[in-house]
């Protein structure tokens, strides 16, 4: 007699659990703060990482190296990759060396979270520990991110108490300015010497500007191409550079730490120069910035050297007349940026302006880019003399005839203002070599 085997029916409705076949990356990250510069290197975190992925039969499908910091939310490349190719499925684990190794803020922490959330990350193994989708390990993984950002905010408080205790000591910290050097000495760490190569040169700087007028620009000319002077990086001094020594009052012996916050100490280094010679080089440099502002040049900055293809700059000359009056001239030349020793000739405004009648008479009018304009003035005139001059009617004329003269008169007779804008909307560009102006093609 055949018998049947009963099987209770709630071992029938029973679900068997198939584990989630894991496949990992492999993240090894070098950390860029200071008290982590001893840990383990990324290839140090890789070989320990292989090893236990070898003994624990981890499936590894792709490994990544980064050397960013993690403090900041979104500026890993690497770790954005990651969280991209978990999002599609690539693999479902990260291998790691330790759990700051993945995120030291709250932004990149709650990504993880997420992707555990919704099942695209299956589990995260550490050295030491293990996190998956349960309560209780995402909870201490959320702690022990938690606790790298407090680690980083808290560290972020006491640099800046260090570099405040510094300042008030009279220590620079950081680089120090051009003519300084940093003191190698362990126990005068902080502590800044006068470069004996820069610092007279710098010195000189000043005096040249306070006590014989010396404008920036003629600063910046004479160190580079009279004394061929380089920077502590073998790099010539910029323009801008000049004028950021000119206006630090760490030469006579104060700075502000930090930057515009209104709090001055009294450093410890030795003075450059006195306050009473850096007051007149100040004053020296106001005195040019309101020149420069008061002559008003037309056409500077507006055509390109056909030699070196420096800027077009502009020079006011006065000639004294027998009479007792004075004629101004205004010159034009290269600015030789680009070229000390530049061979293009200086032109005067009234010849340069004859070459920009040439230039209108050749270009189409849709080079102007401001056709529309030129016609809004011209028919603003006609409506005047109709309105007030008393015209009875129109003299029919050519309308492109009439913008090209309208936009010579402005040459002739506009404001430096109005002269700029026609030719800042002009299309091409214009090139200067030798008294003749020319359009780029």
């Amino acid at each position: 007699m055949e018998t049947k085997t009963q099987i209770p029916a709630g071992v029938l409705n029973k679900q068997v659990h198939v584990p989630v076949k894991v496949k990992y990356c492999l993240y090894a990250r070098k950390s860029t703060e200071s008290e982590e510069r001893q840990v383990l290197s990324i290839d140090s975190q890789i070989k320990e990482m292989l090893q236990m992925a070898e003994r624990e039969c981890l499936e590894i499908v792709e490994m990544k190296r980064e050397s960013h910091s993690a403090k900041e939310t979104g500026q890993r490349p690497i770790f954005n990759e990651i969280i991209s190719e978990l999002r599609t499925g690539k693999y479902n684990g990260i291998l790691t060396w330790a759990p700051d190794r993945i995120s030291r803020n709250a932004g990149d922490l709650g990504k993880i979270v997420d992707l555990m959330d919704a099942g695209k990350l299956v589990e995260i193994r550490t050295f030491g520990q293990r996190f998956t989708n349960s309560p209780s390990e995402k909870f201490l993984l959320m702690i022990l991110g938690s606790q790298a950002k407090l680690e980083n905010d808290n560290r972020g408080v006491n640099v800046k108490r260090g570099l405040r205790t510094r300042a008030e000591m009279g220590l620079w910290s950081g680089t120090p300015p051009l003519g300084y050097l940093t003191q190698g000495l362990m126990d005068k760490k902080c502590q800044v010497i006068i470069d004996p190569l820069r610092a007279p040169i710098v010195k000189k700087m000043f005096e040249k500007v306070a006590y014989e007028n010396w404008s920036g620009r003629k600063i910046y000319n004479w160190l580079r191409f009279e004394l061929n002077f380089y920077t502590r990086g073998n790099k010539p001094l910029t323009l801008s550079g000049v004028y950021r020594i000119l206006e630090n009052p760490f030469y006579y012996g104060v700075f502000e730490r930090p930057r515009k916050s209104g709090n001055w100490y009294q450093g410890k280094h030795q003075p450059l120069i006195t306050q009473e010679l850096f007051e007149k080089t100040k004053a020296q440099l106001k005195r040019d910035q309101i020149v420069r502002e008061t002559k008003e040049f037309a056409f500077t900055k507006l055509f390109t050297c056909g030699y070196c293809g420096s800027g077009i700059s502009a020079e006011e000359k006065w000639k004294e007349l027998k009479s007792g009056g004075a004629n101004r001239y205004i010159y034009y030349s290269c600015s030789r940026a680009r070229d000390r020793n530049c061979k293009n000739k200086y032109i005067r405004e009234e010849e340069l302006i004859v070459e920009l009648l040439k230039i209108l008479d050749k270009v189409s009018l849709d080079e102007l880019g401001m056709r529309q304009k030129l016609e809004d003035e011209i028919k603003r005139f006609n409506i005047f003399q109709r309105s007030v001059i008393g015209a009875k009617e129109m003299i029919k004329t050519n309308r492109d005839a009439d913008i090209r003269n309208y936009a010579k008169y402005i040459l002739k007779e506009g404001s430096s203002t109005e002269k700029r804008e026609l030719l800042i909307n002009l299309r091409s560009k214009i090139i200067y070599k030798d008294k003749i102006l020319s359009l780029s093609r």
